[in-house]
């Protein structure tokens, strides 16, 4: 899985037919920043409204997954979902001119395509993963549908679907890794069998369905007479190849090609948690309201987590900016140069730590026998953090000087000892003018805050 935050290289867009309304819509992606999440915005409506992709904002699970805010709604998006995740893009605007995504071949590989003809662009953020503290399970009896999820340092789905059909049977698919999503999941059609054509369109879905974006799947014979009612529905001059088996003989991708559709739609409806996952996930016989239901859970437990909002910070993942980078931006050296790494970089949010050792100079002198880092250099270590930030916005930072001019509410809540990892993350609470910038700033040392409050520094050319 990729440790840093992604999204697309530039905009792209494509346009089809919704497989429920019938209705003609185009979906565009457009890059978005780091820590932006998956969102989509219908920009057909007034004040074009825009819609996390939230689990709490499902409204709809029948035949596909419907996200509502403020009465704007967009439909049927496990596919593009599928596609984010597969594809391990976390940021990204996803516009929509109609209430539905198009749905293309009834799978997400125009999708996956249209998003490779941009390309994919790593960004200066480490991922923010759930990872599953525990085996999690659930399960509806009255739909006799199972999932888990268990610990595991990746992402793992493995999905089993069984119809009762002599021509479908009992169906397994897996995705190991996500790197194979592309071309082993991506491909994977929508379905449903023959017999639920009727009650679909009576409750007025699949208006935009055909034999080109779905596979019907034939599991008795065909009378007849209802061969001139089924080509109509279908919008065909007249269906061929009516028996027992796929109608019209069509080819399908994969020999489990409905079990692999499946397992897209529980990739795609599990992205409603708002976070990247670790686990293996287990799941017999999902459907929308299923996944949804077991998606809520785990965002119920994920809200449960006391540093939801700790910058993530993993030792493993390579520097975005190095010491060596470090001090080619800043002009502090040893003894007052108090950061040792920048994990995250962006034009509104910075976060890198301080690595406390017993050999720092201060302690020799700062209450000797109780060795605590002194709030004067928490604070100066967070200001030095908040220079790079400030210093990102111009492109010859070794040409200015950051000059902090003021701190407010600051408070003090655990002390720093010698061993611990000072993690810092400043966001600017409004864009920088004049040169003046403003900040607020936390410091953590593993789950607890330790310190917090606002800054004010100004950016100042060398030459001046």
């Amino acid at each position: 899985m990729k440790f840093y935050q992604q999204t697309i290289k530039e905009s792209v867009s494509l346009s089809g037919i919704g497989l429920h309304s019938g209705e003609e819509s185009t979906i565009t992606f457009v890059p978005a920043r780091p820590n932006h999440g998956i969102k989509f915005q219908r920009v057909d409506l007034p004040d074009q409204p825009i819609i996390p992709a939230d689990v709490d904002l499902v409204v709809e699970v029948n035949r596909g997954t419907t996200l509502e805010k403020d009465g704007a709604q967009v439909q049927t998006i496990e596919h593009v979902l599928a596609t984010m995740v597969g594809m391990e893009i976390d940021n990204i605007l996803i516009q929509l001119d109609n209430a539905e995504t198009p749905i293309m071949d009834g799978s997400a590989n125009d999708f996956v395509e249209a998003i490779q003809s941009v390309g994919i662009k790593e960004q200066n953020a480490q991922r923010n993963f759930f990872e599953i503290p525990e085996s999690i399970f659930y399960q509806d009896k009255e739909l006799d549908v199972e999932i888990a999820a268990l610990p595991l340092d990746d992402y793992r789905i493995t999905v089993m679907v069984d119809y009762n059909s002599k021509v479908l049977g009992s169906q397994h698919a897996s995705l190991n890794t996500l790197s194979d999503f592309c071309k082993q999941i991506a491909k994977s059609r929508t379905f449903c069998f023959l017999h639920e054509l009727e009650e679909l369109h009576q409750h007025g879905l699949i208006k935009g369905g055909d034999l080109s974006n779905a596979i019907v799947v034939v599991d008795k014979k065909v009378k007849a007479t209802d061969i001139e009612y089924l080509s109509k529905l279908l919008g065909k001059s007249k269906v061929e190849n009516y028996e027992p088996g796929i109608l019209n003989n069509e080819k399908l991708h994969y020999p489990n090609e409905p079990a692999r559709h499946k397992l897209m739609d529980v990739l795609g409806d599990l992205a409603l948690v708002g976070r990247p996952i670790k686990a293996q996930i287990l799941a017999a016989r999902p459907g929308h309201s299923t996944n949804v239901a077991f998606a809520r859970k785990l965002k119920k437990i994920m809200a449960e987590e006391s540093h939801v909002n700790i910058p993530q910070y993993d030792p493993k993942v390579p520097a975005v900016l190095d010491i060596n980078k470090i001090s080619k931006i800043l002009p502090h050296r040893y003894p007052f140069l108090l950061i040792d790494k920048i994990f995250h970089l962006d034009d509104q949010q910075v976060a890198g730590i301080k690595n406390v050792t017993m050999n720092e100079p201060f302690f020799s002198g700062h209450f000797p026998g109780n060795p605590v880092m002194p709030g004067v250099l928490q604070v100066e270590a967070m200001a030095q953090i908040g220079g790079i930030l400030v210093l990102n916005t111009v492109p010859d930072p070794e040409n200015y000087w950051t000059y902090f001019l003021g701190i407010e509410n600051f408070k003090f809540r655990k002390m720093v000892v010698p061993g611990d990892t000072l993690v810092m993350k400043l966001e600017l609470m409004q864009p920088i003018r004049r040169g003046f910038a403003k900040m607020k700033g936390a410091a953590y040392v593993g789950n607890n805050l330790v310190c917090e409050g606002i800054m004010t520094a100004s950016i100042v050319r060398k030459d001046l």
